[in-house]
């Protein structure tokens, strides 16, 4: 469990830094959300290549609609979530965006069936009030903080259906599929929106695409190792390290009402992970 676990925690601490790379591009290169969006798939599917086996790998996955209808799930939370970035701190998108864990927990009861206690309901209402007081509906929320509202609804749904879909494909499989469904959709409109060229533009879209790609990969091994259910509340620690790419990076500090509502979901996760064991 504790190889999982640190295997989680790097994971989780590689795709904000793929996001904190998004953000520099499209805020100091003038990069479109879409472009980011659309060579982080490609170079993603690229970069996952090495890692397939011929077990792990069904060309099948790449047509099937259920895995298709995921992968497009996905695309719409990467393409809001780095709209969301242009305008919104690193650490604020982070908090509004695990609406997304949360959906997916009401849309597993509902269309899983999967069993539901009642101090899961309370720990899902503490961190529904984390989100809140970082999105400040009505009291100072943006559109930004609405499209990192909408890359966690896209983004809760497709948590439902990849568990949905845990056993049709093997995870490697769905990832690749997930990274083409991206390259393919966003295509037409990432090659359109190409920025200019540089070495500081190439180096960003890398390090996006990398680390990115390394911590869904790194996520995929842990939940090897340990069950997905034990796991789960360490998706939390991509908060604390949105916070700390934020403020190093961006020198985004949150507000005390946004500290107070990450500091609810924080919580609320890794209670989440007590009561599991």
């Amino acid at each position: 469990m504790l190889r999982a676990a640190l295997l989680m925690i790097l994971a989780m601490s590689l795709i904000p830094l793929g996001d904190s790379a998004g953000k520099l591009l499209t805020t100091r290169h003038g990069a479109s959300p879409v472009f980011v969006a659309w060579s982080r798939f490609a170079i993603g599917a690229l970069l996952l290549v090495p890692f397939l086996e011929r077990r792990h790998y069904d060309a099948r996955a790449l047509v099937d609609g259920r895995a298709v209808f995921r992968g497009l799930l996905i695309v719409g939370g990467i393409v809001s979530i780095l709209t969301a970035l242009r305008t919104e701190p690193l650490p604020n998108v982070f908090g509004a965006f695990f609406a997304g864990p949360i959906l997916s927990f009401v849309l597993s009861a509902l269309l899983l069936r999967e069993p539901v206690r009642a101090v899961q309901v309370a720990l899902l209402a503490l961190g529904f009030l984390g989100v809140l007081l970082v999105v400040k509906p009505g009291f100072g929320m943006t559109a930004g903080l609405g499209f990192a509202v909408l890359a966690g609804a896209f983004y809760g749904s497709y948590l439902t259906t990849s568990r949905w879909l845990a056993d049709a494909w093997p995870p490697r499989t769905l990832l690749l599929s997930q990274l083409v469904t991206g390259t393919v959709v966003l295509a037409p409109f990432g090659l359109a929106a190409l920025p200019a060229p540089s070495q500081g533009v190439a180096a960003l879209v890398l390090l996006s695409a990398g680390a990115s790609m390394a911590g869904n990969l790194l996520l995929i091994l842990a939940y090897k190792i340990a069950p997905a259910s034990r796991l789960a509340p360490f998706v939390y620690f991509q908060l604390v390290a949105a916070t700390v790419y934020g403020i190093a990076i961006f020198g985004d500090v949150p507000d005390p009402v946004s500290w107070a509502g990450l500091t609810l979901l924080v919580i609320s996760g890794f209670a989440s992970l007590l009561l599991r064991r």
